[in-house]
């Protein structure tokens, strides 16, 4: 009988309300094998069919990785978590969509899971470092913790609503990890698709980076991630879409960086968003920055 006390404890442990940071804990030893599977098999990458995402190539991009990446975790997460909510950037490719509680995020009750398998997929193709995998917990209002794996450059960034963000060699355990801080950041700022239109307003001030037109299969270049490295001052983003974008804000916010929507409010309730995304987002270093953001923006509407 002892035996099966100890079996109902285990379940009893399934099945209730885990942490942010006990989710984060839980996953972070597979991730790093995800990690090692993404970075092995770069070299080697076969595609498949492109999503249809109509001019935006980015978007568009799909391979292996993404699909047995979001595998791995989903395997884990259904072992680990069974009761909680999971939206990953392939839920239609995959054969585990059906038996998570539910894709959506609710206005109460659990957390909602959420995994770009692999952010940046036209960089991994094309061999360039600055690819990611990136997990994200999140509640009603708010992020309640994000991670972010550069798996190329063995990194990783992670936050928890409130404590700052760490960043750590991908070997490191959550506690061995250091606070970041950056104390110098390039005079770039990354414009998001379709935001080009931005240009004429910012370039006298910054060098600015329009992924419509700067992309290079032979040269790499900052992805929204560069606010994490100092690689770029500040981004305007059209859409904060909650796998990516809008995780990648809330670490940056975390380690100390402004976040607003166009207009320099802040970022809505995430239970109030549609498509799981959030409105444009402008991410910036320091005021200056984000007061020459919302400038351009501001230009940008008027033209």
């Amino acid at each position: 009988m002892k035996g099966c006390g100890n079996d109902e404890g285990v379940i009893k442990s399934m099945y209730s309300k885990p942490t942010p940071r006990e989710i984060l804990e839980t996953l972070l030893p597979h991730l790093r094998m995800a990690a090692a599977y993404a970075r092995q098999i770069q070299p080697m990458i076969a595609t498949l069919p492109s999503k249809d995402e109509g001019d935006n190539f980015f978007a568009a991009a799909l391979t292996d990785a993404d699909v047995a990446v979001q595998n791995l975790v989903e395997v884990v997460l259904l072992g680990s978590f069974p009761q909680i909510s999971f939206y990953g950037e392939e839920f239609e490719l995959s054969s585990n969509t059906k038996y998570f509680r539910s894709l959506k995020l609710e206005e109460s009750g659990d957390y909602l899971i959420t995994l770009d398998p692999i952010d940046g997929t036209q960089f991994y193709k094309d061999g360039h470092t600055n690819y990611q995998i990136i997990l994200g917990v999140l509640g009603a209002s708010e992020y309640e913790a994000v991670l972010a794996i550069t798996p190329a450059l063995n990194v990783y960034f992670y936050a928890i609503k409130g404590e700052g963000t760490f960043r750590g060699p991908l070997e490191a355990d959550l506690e061995a990890c250091e606070p970041l801080k950056v104390t110098e950041y390039q005079q770039s700022i990354l414009l998001g698709w379709s935001m080009g239109k931005l240009t004429a307003a910012l370039q006298e001030h910054y060098q600015v980076i329009d992924v419509a037109t700067c992309y290079s299969k032979e040269a790499p270049m900052p992805n929204l991630n560069g606010i994490l490295s100092g690689d770029i001052a500040g981004a305007a983003i059209r859409r904060g879409k909650f796998i990516d974008g809008a995780a990648i804000a809330f670490l940056a916010k975390e380690a100390g960086c402004i976040v607003t929507t166009f207009d320099g409010s802040e970022p809505p309730p995430l239970s109030e968003c549609s498509d799981y995304s959030l409105p444009g987002l402008l991410v910036a270093s320091s005021k200056s920055v984000h007061q020459h953001l919302l400038e351009a923006v501001q230009w940008g509407m008027g033209n």
